[in-house]
């Protein structure tokens, strides 16, 4: 529970038509063996204490009375276990039955929910025994006592505030207008639905898609438990098909017809981040809502979902080259589009036989095959100095003589010296002052040649470097238009392979195979005499780039605390980085993001392609003064 997470499950227990006795062991085992595994939230099927297929003998007082008996044997048998949890029942109330769920907490009923909208078409008749759930929320009296009684429900955890779950019963979700739609704008950040959700060919998936829209829709966390084995079979199959959903993605789901329980955990803090940022998002504190709160002292939640080590990277080879090839195409067209508002004749792009520089070509290459105008309208440079290597001078080469663009290559060691002289900066001094005045020389350089032919000045920096401050100001921090400006360095490596695997030209799969190959490195410092030894590897001096678009997605997408993001990277990369290693790299994260600020302020154009974005005129508005102190505070509490 601490951190946000809460590990929440679907259960669909076996059951037997009309035998209470029996739904009730299986209901009460099912609750042992989630008690067992760490749930602190647990959706049982739609009128699973009598089974639901159980017709016209809703009617029966014998089977109603029972009902109503076997809702506090199960609320007794879950005293102390410390779960929220939610059973399907028939009740009874004022001269109507209703197709109720009851909400159970620590041996106590919270509240009874009625279902709203009640299916009679097709193989359903619901209205036949069923009335729906009145506007208003009342009172139903059982054994003496008073509970609360309404669709209008709201269930709190005092200790985690982001806990809120709400109830809907199967079609109360497959209606025009869902009451979990009213229950998530009340507060509510967890959905659980009890349903009865007959199996027929095609449905399952759609029952999947319907879920997963809802909680993205929504950014709820949706727990669905579906009835399952022991239902009559008279006129229906069920499957017991449980899916468990967050914001859009299905985090775990059942197999059909194998009465399982599907535990996963919620990450709620995530859910509230979003809901935070999104303006239409709008609360509406409707006065019918009663807010019903429980006591569930904090735990530390075991994780068991899964947390990919490149979040920016779909797991799905199918899906990664889709993400691809739309980046590509995204990039293009974005460079297309700027290229006809200034007439441009051409583009200007720095090659350094790089990842970065190797990306931008082809992203130029693809905005000209769109305009129709030839390869040859794009200006390659090479700019070698003191650390330039052989090969990445040679890549840059073989690159745009395979893509038959215009290459020029310009030494600058000389014109580096001559600024060394001016400034009086002693060349065998290799500082800052070394390594930027190389850069600012190159985009100098760029500049000027993009002005002498009408052209436009291509940025090769990526999103990861931007984060980190990992670009020199006014050097290759600047350009006309940069096309990798939310594109980070795990993600390029990806898009340039599947460039190289899917082109068709050998001589230029191969150049593109030797610079994945090749360590990334700036190229500032003095190589060995044959030239051969790259002198400077990047993810030495900052930190390994899968570490760092790790911290990034997780510390701005979602505002988690450092801690948090700790945590996840502890729990993603155990196996490959030391606790250490992992505190020494998000320290270096967070310290860089916060004081380079001011270079992101002024960011050339370039278009926004995934959920994270550091423009200053798009996702990331930042006082570039902001200092880091209550971050680093709890990133230090955390390490204790």
């Amino acid at each position: 529970m601490r951190d946000g997470f809460l590990k929440v499950a679907a259960a669909t227990p076996k059951v037997k038509v009309a035998n209470i006795a029996y739904n009730t062991k299986s209901i009460i085992s099912a609750l042992d063996e989630a008690y067992k595994k760490e749930v602190k939230c647990l959706v049982f099927p739609e009128l699973c204490v009598t089974a639901y297929t159980c017709q016209d003998l809703f009617f029966q007082s014998a089977l109603l009375d029972a009902s109503v008996d076997a809702l506090f044997e199960i609320a007794g048998a879950s005293a102390d276990k410390k779960i929220l949890f939610t059973i399907g029942l028939p009740i009874q109330k004022d001269g109507s039955i209703y197709n109720c769920a009851a909400v159970i907490f620590d041996g106590e009923i919270l509240g009874i929910v009625p279902k709203t909208s009640l299916p009679n078409y097709n193989e359903f008749y619901e209205l036949r025994h069923f009335a729906p759930a009145p506007d208003e929320n009342t009172v139903i009296r059982l054994r003496g006592r008073d509970y609360p009684f309404g669709k209008n429900l709201i269930f709190c955890c005092e200790q985690m505030p982001e806990f809120k779950l709400a109830v809907e019963i199967c079609e109360d979700l497959w209606a025009p207008c869902p009451q979990s739609n009213r229950h998530a704008l009340a507060g509510a950040t967890v959905i659980a639905n009890l349903s009865a959700s007959d199996e027929v060919i095609g449905k399952d998936s759609y029952r999947l898609s319907l879920v997963t829209n809802q909680s993205a829709r929504l950014i709820c966390g949706y727990v669905y438990s579906s009835a399952g084995d022991g239902e009559s079979t008279q006129d229906m199959v069920f499957s017991g098909h449980n899916i468990i959903a967050e914001n859009g993605a299905v985090l775990n789901q059942s197999a059909l017809f194998k009465n399982e329980l599907t535990v996963t955990e919620l990450d709620l803090q995530k859910l509230i981040s979003e809901r935070n940022k999104m303006s239409t998002y709008y609360a509406d504190f409707d006065r019918r809502y009663e807010y019903i709160y429980f006591s569930m002292p904090l735990q530390s939640t075991s994780l068991t979902r899964f947390y990919s080590k490149t979040p920016f990277i779909p797991y799905d080879e199918k899906e990664r080259d889709y993400r691809c090839d739309l980046i590509l195409q995204m990039q293009a067209q974005g460079l297309k589009k700027r290229i006809e508002h200034t007439s441009a004749k051409t583009l200007v792009i720095g090659m350094s036989g790089g990842l970065d520089s190797s990306l931008a070509m082809l992203v130029c290459i693809m905005a000209l095959d769109l305009l129709g105008r030839p390869h040859s309208d794009i200006t390659a440079v090479t700019m070698p100095c003191f650390g330039t290597t052989k090969r990445t001078r040679s890549n840059a080469e073989l690159l745009c003589n395979a893509l038959g663009v215009t290459f020029k290559e310009i030494d600058i060691t000389a014109s580096v010296k001559q600024h060394f002289k001016d400034i009086g900066h002693d060349e065998n001094d290799h500082n800052v002052v070394y390594e930027n005045g190389q850069a600012r020389e190159r985009t100098k350089v760029l500049m000027d040649i993009a002005n002498g032919s009408g052209g436009l000045v291509i940025g090769t920096g990526d999103l990861s470097e931007l984060a980190l401050g990992w670009a020199t100001y006014n050097g290759d921090h600047m350009s006309m238009y940069g096309v990798n400006a939310s594109v980070p360095k795990t993600l390029i490596r990806h898009i340039v392979k599947y460039y190289a695997d899917t082109c068709g030209y050998e001589p230029l799969s191969s150049v593109l195979y030797d610079i994945l190959d090749t360590p990334v490195s700036p190229e500032l410092l003095p190589t060995d005499e044959k030239g051969e030894e790259i002198a400077q590897k990047t993810e030495e001096l900052v930190g390994p780039y899968e570490l760092h678009d790790f911290y990034l997605y997780y510390a701005i997408r979602f505002s988690f605390k450092p801690s948090k993001v700790r945590r996840l990277a502890k729990y993603a990369f155990g196996n490959d980085y030391s606790e250490e290693e992992i505190d020494k790299w998000l320290s270096t994260f967070y310290r860089r993001f916060f004081s380079q600020q001011f270079k992101r302020s002024c960011l050339p154009d370039g278009a926004k392609i995934g959920t994270v974005t550091l423009s200053p005129r798009g996702d990331l508005r930042m006082p570039s003064d902001a200092v880091w102190d209550v971050w680093k505070k709890d990133l230090e509490t955390s390490q204790q």
